[in-house]
């Protein structure tokens, strides 16, 4: 298993693409690989005959385990599948010794090692079996021959600890979940985040969407807006529009900037690229297509990595106000918030309604100061508030 995208560690095999005694060629699709974003094509850059499918559709592996074996025709892997199969079951002997220590306080919890050494079942399956006290003997397996996966296992409502109050259920941990929590805790505790809020009159945005969509079939979104008028603001104080990179700050010459999507299993952030350079329309046909693809699955590393700065709108959920955490390699996240409509006093002193939306910048210290923080948000309200700033 190779890394197909930057922060793959572990990937799951969706589909074969190629059968055991195929002749591969350079280049050829091997197999589907849902990685820790997105579902990848994995091309072959070898040569020969597929002789030995090692992991079948559904297992996982890490990268650098070994999923096949191309060699010659007719050639004899014998020692070395023996090889392969004493390294995964060493490896499954470590990771089962650590797990049992680590549940040595656990109780009602049935195990059966010795009868589940003869079943066939996959290595990770044996893990997760292990880990979660679930016994094989009591799995229909659905690989081939009757070969347990880790979806049979995890499918299974074996791995239950009795509850005063209920049933507790332990819920097996997807790739994309395991790489989501890596990744915001690494950015959580080691970049120093602090947080600045303004209440912005979104009157004249929603006025010039009206506008736009007027004279457009497919109407443009609110994100598009948002993400525009953000590229200005960081186009006023690129400062922000940079990333740490321990011995020195990186400013970026480009505004890519991503957009949270929610695809029902974890979070992934689509990126529209030079947002600077590109008009409201172009970037909401941009932002759509990407949307698409993240619910598909088919979304390119290049297209949901790099992001200079992030943008997480939960408004849509009826949220008025919150923080987010830093999407690296950017130094700082928007979080935007319901459009509420609110009383408030105009410089007149008459009280007027307006349609108030709160958004917090989630800043790294260690590249933007609160100053810089400060005038980029002021910034940022002034171009929504009025914006003909985005022509100036």
């Amino acid at each position: 298993m190779v890394a197909l995208s930057p922060t793959m560690e572990e990937g799951v095999i969706l589909a074969w693409n190629k059968k055991e005694g195929d002749t591969i060629v350079s280049g050829d699709v091997l197999c589907e690989v849902e990685t820790d974003k997105t579902s990848m094509e994995y091309e072959s850059n070898q040569e020969g005959v597929l002789l030995k499918i090692l992991r079948p559709e559904g297992d996982s592996a890490q990268v650098g385990d070994a999923i096949g074996v191309i060699g010659k025709k007719g050639e004899n892997i014998t020692k070395f599948l023996q090889t392969i199969s004493q390294e995964q079951e060493a490896s499954v002997h470590e990771a089962s010794l650590k797990d049992k220590q680590n549940d040595s306080m656990k109780t009602d919890i049935e195990r059966k090692p010795d009868t589940d050494k003869l079943i066939k079942a996959s290595p990770l399956a044996r893990k997760i079996a292990v880990d979660k006290g679930v016994s094989l003997s009591n799995i229909k397996g659905s690989g081939p021959a009757g070969r347990i996966t880790k979806k049979d296992v995890e499918a299974t409502q074996q791995y239950t600890v009795k509850s005063v109050a209920g049933i507790d259920k332990d819920i097996s941990l997807e790739s994309v979940r395991k790489i989501i929590a890596k990744r915001l805790s690494e950015s959580k505790f080691n970049s120093p985040h602090y947080y600045v809020t303004l209440s912005v009159d979104m009157s004249r945005v929603l006025a010039a969407r009206t506008e736009v969509n007027k004279s457009h079939d497919k109407k443009v979104g609110v994100n598009a807006f948002l993400i525009k008028m953000v590229a200005e603001a960081l186009r006023k104080h690129p400062q922000v529009n940079a990333s740490w990179r321990e011995t020195f700050i990186r400013q970026f010459g480009s505004v890519d900037i991503g957009l949270a999507v929610d695809r029902g299993n974890g979070l992934i952030t689509p990126v529209v690229r030079d947002c600077v350079s590109k008009g409201i329309v172009v970037i909401d046909k941009e932002l759509k297509t990407l949307i698409e693809k993240a619910g598909e699955n088919t979304l390119l590393p290049e297209e949901y990595s790099g992001a200079t700065f992030t943008i997480s709108n939960l408004g849509s959920f009826g949220i008025e106000e919150f923080t987010a955490i830093i999407n690296p390699p950017g130094s700082a996240i928007l979080a935007i918030g319901k459009t509420v409509f609110t009383p408030m006093c105009d410089e007149q002193r008459n009280v007027v309604v307006r349609p108030m939306m709160k958004m917090t910048l989630s800043s790294d210290h260690r590249v933007i100061d609160g100053v810089l923080a400060a005038r980029f948000m002021t910034s940022l309200k002034a171009i929504m508030e009025d914006p003909i700033y985005v022509l100036l």
